[in-house]
């Protein structure tokens, strides 16, 4: 998928840069396979905010997606490519032969008309999905389920892609796209291929109110506001924040702070950290 710009006929439209949907072939979704999103605008059960800078957007419905992929040695083709705006990468239509339909992360090079089989007999080809036990070493792999059976819930972003690395005994070692090397079940699924619409991050959003139409309001600044508001705020013109180091609103120690729990039970599958440094027990 390539990036379009636009004539700067307003300052914002100067640098605006958007995908030019080339890949998509489909514009509405298939009615079956979409339900309605209620907005919360951050807000929990009793109404309030405990995600900040959230609220407004447009209107958009939810695709049903298949992260599980269970129906098995059912052959599927591949009806149109889409939008889906509630996630960066593009979703696939599927039809399986006995006249089911379903959507599914759309891999990069994915083709109408295309055939797609999962299970443990499938193709290792880019589309089907396989138990990371038919899976050859080496192979480029997204949609990863960390337990056999509940979907699949690692690498699912636009461009991204794992790398199997090893398979001994149980468990099968996955590289993910930051760096962490961690050991998975090895019954557990993964689709073939990496994820499609990789230039999704060179998009420049160009203006103010297109973040808002995404549902995203504004961030302000710590050290702009008055010291009763947040503990950077205060002092004559820019300040230091005035004590060790940054923090939320709320006093809490912020930015490079571990918030992962140092005794937490899954720490023994994580073989080698992102940050390159091996996992000490």
């Amino acid at each position: 998928m390539g990036i379009k710009s636009y004539k700067p006929y307003t300052p914002s439209r100067r640098h605006m840069t958007g995908s030019d949907f080339s890949e998509i072939t489909k514009t509405k979704p298939e009615k079956s396979l979409v339900v309605s999103l209620k907005k919360h605008s951050g807000r929990n059960n009793q109404g309030k905010i405990t995600c900040r800078h959230r609220g407004g957007g447009s209107r958009r419905k939810y695709r049903l997606i298949d992260f599980k992929r269970k129906k098995d040695d059912i052959p599927a083709t591949v009806k149109s490519i889409e939008y889906d705006p509630n996630r960066s990468a593009n979703i696939a239509l599927i039809c399986y032969a006995d006249g089911q339909k379903a959507y599914i992360i759309a891999p990069e090079g994915m083709q109408v008309g295309q055939q797609i089989m999962n299970g443990e007999h499938a193709e290792v080809r880019m589309g089907n999905c396989l138990p990371m036990s038919a899976i050859p070493v080496g192979t480029l792999i997204h949609n990863i389920e960390l337990y056999p059976g509940r979907g699949g819930q690692l690498v699912r972003s636009a461009g991204n892609s794992a790398q199997l690395m090893a398979k001994e005994g149980k468990y099968a070692t996955v590289r993910l796209p930051s760096g962490e090397m961690r050991m998975v079940p090895i019954v557990c699924r993964a689709t073939i291929g990496v994820v499609g619409n990789g230039d999704h991050n060179l998009i420049n959003i160009g203006k103010a109110g297109r973040k808002r139409h995404m549902g995203i309001r504004p961030t302000v600044r710590g050290s702009a506001m008055n010291p009763n508001d947040h503990p950077h705020g205060g002092g004559e013109g820019k300040t230091g924040i005035g004590r060790p180091g940054p923090c939320t609103p709320w006093g809490k120690p912020a930015l490079g702070l571990k918030t992962r729990k140092k005794n937490k039970q899954s720490n023994k599958y994580i073989v080698r950290r992102r940050d390159g440094k091996a996992l000490t027990k």
